[in-house]
Order: C-alpha cells, then sequence, then structure tokens
C-alpha cells in the first residue's frame, strides 16, 4: 500500500507552474546554495504519533516546538548549515525493556529534552544546465545534545555525507539525494552501523505564489543481521505546501512512516526567511 500511495503522489504532483530550489516542509537536500552573503532562518513546530525510541523502550506522541534551522552563504557555491531545536515532549504512551531502559530518569508521563544539533555543509559541485542537472555534496555531523536519561536521545556522534542532484524538467523540480551515514552503535561505544540514505522530491508551482510538494525520504540499514537500536532502516513519506508572501514563505505537510518503528502519522509546519547578511570579498 505505501508504495501505490508514492506513485499516486508522484503523478498528482507531476500533473498539478515552475518551482524553484526549496527546502521547509522538504528534507531532501536541493543542491543549489541560498547565495553569497544571505542567511536563511527557518523554523517551525512538528508532530509525530507514536514515534518510537528503541534504545530507551518509550513510545508516545511527540512534539518538536520550535524547530530552528540557519544557513549561511559562504560563497556563491557553498553554505553553511546549523539544525536543532530546543524543546521537544514525549507523551509517553507505552514503556517497553530495552537496551538503555535501566538509565531513565523519567518517572512521569511526560518527558523532554533538546534537539541534537546537526551541523553540515553544502557545495554546489556544477550548476544546472539545459542538457544536465545541478550537482552538489553535502556532509554533515549530528551532535549528541540529547540525552539518554530523557529516552529521547542516543548520546552518539553520526556522520552523513550525500550527492545531490536537481533538474527542472519544464515546470517540474526534481530533487534527488543518495549517500550513508555513520551511526555509532548507542549500547556499545566500539561499533557503529552504516546506512544507506536517500530522497527524492517533486515541486510543483500552482501559482506565483503557491506551490505543492512531496517527497520520500530515508535511509536502510546494511548491516548482517539486526541493526543496532537507534540504527534500523527507516523511511518517511510527506506531502505538503509552500506559500510565499514577500521575503517569508510559509509552509506546511503531513507524513506517514513507511517502517514498523516510524511514526504512523504526523505534520509539520514552519516559516522560512531569507534576506542579504553580508557582502562575501
Amino acid at each position: 500500500m505505501p508504495w501505490r500511495i508514492i506513485a499516486l503522489m508522484f503523478i498528482g504532483l507531476a500533473l498539478a507552474g515552475s518551482a524553484a530550489a526549496q527546502q521547509r516542509p522538504l528534507i531532501t537536500e536541493d543542491p543549489e546554495p541560498i547565495g553569497a552573503g544571505r542567511v536563511l532562518i527557518e523554523g517551525g513546530l512538528d508532530f509525530a504519533h507514536d514515534q518510537q525510541y528503541p534504545v530507551s523502550g518509550l513510545k508516545g506522541n511527540l512534539w518538536r516546538i520550535p524547530t530552528i534551522g540557519v544557513s549561511v552563504g559562504l560563497s556563491s557555491i557553498a553554505e553553511l548549515q546549523i539544525d536543532g531545536g530546543p524543546f521537544d515532549r514525549l507523551s509517553i504512551t507505552e514503556r517497553r525493556p530495552a537496551p538503555l531502559s535501566s538509565l531513565l530518569t523519567v518517572t512521569g508521563n511526560t518527558t523532554h529534552g533538546v534537539e541534537d544539533i546537526v551541523i553540515g555543509t553544502k557545495i554546489r559541485l556544477l550548476a544546472e544546465g539545459p542538457g544536465r542537472p545541478a550537482i552538489g555534496f553535502r556532509f554533515a555531523t549530528k551532535l549528541p545534545d540529547a540525552s539518554n536519561e530523557s529516552g529521547l536521545g542516543l548520546d552518539t556522534t553520526d556522520f552523513y555525507a550525500s550527492l545531490l542532484g536537481a533538474k527542472t524538467v519544464e515546470s517540474i523540480r526534481v530533487v534527488g539525494n543518495l549517500g550513508f551515514g555513520i551511526l555509532g552503535d548507542p549500547t556499545n561505544g566500539n561499533r557503529q552501523n552504516d546506512v544507506l540514505t536517500y530522497g527524492l522530491s517533486l515541486a510543483r508551482a500552482l501559482t506565483q505564489q503557491t506551490e505543492v510538494v512531496g517527497e520520500l525520504n530515508g535511509r536502510v540499514s546494511t548491516r548482517k543481521g539486526d541493526p543496532f537500536p537507534g540504527t534500523e532502516t527507516r523511511g518517511n513519506l510527506r506531502v505538503g505546501g509552500r506559500y510565499t508572501r514577500g521575503p517569508i514563505r510559509l509552509d506546511a505537510a503531513a507524513f506517514v512512516g513507511l517502517t514498523s518503528i516510524d511514526p504512523t502519522v504526523g505534520f509539520t509546519a514552519g516559516f522560512t526567511y531569507v534576506f542579504n547578511a553580508f557582502a562575501v570579498p
């Protein structure tokens, strides 16, 4: 059923004016940077129903308020990205025995903590042309800010690298990502799991101000046998829209999980603001 939904979603987007390089509410990265001397600020909120934490054994409904992202245009082809959030709140609906459940300091039906910070750099390697896509590269590191005592964190440092591609075909913007992640084992500091990361998104403009967007994004464990807890295969399918008015863009999307440990359903909403901040020599 998920693959039938995916096919219908992308057919609908293809039939739905022109979309430029954009981000929120999508996760898939466009290779086009924001531009030299420009700063992008984005914020919003996320809700996930039946969010699971295999390392701590917690399951519940998760609010992330707010989610924050800042991107800085270092040059015409490169940008620095910082993403995270100061407050995650989980309403616990179920507790299960898990590898690190004994470390929990949670006594009630809720727990909260900060979001792990992700610091990355995106570089455009090849500009889009009439007969070729734009090509870029992105690498990022996730820092262990969320604690495992709260049940929301893994206390691991992870590394990601992805090849990015994008092409505007007539009036449709198609973006694809393919890469890998090196994820530490939260139960044993001398082990890791290498995962394949992927993303495919489409954007279609309905008017000069509104767009409909959709994507398939996730990761696949490459480890033989069962993956370490917290490094499992995951997938996410989301459909949403964007509305631009002046320098501000508003967005919203709904998403469904594609594996048994993903949230069953959820939504995200937020804004993006881009402005010229400084001159690059």
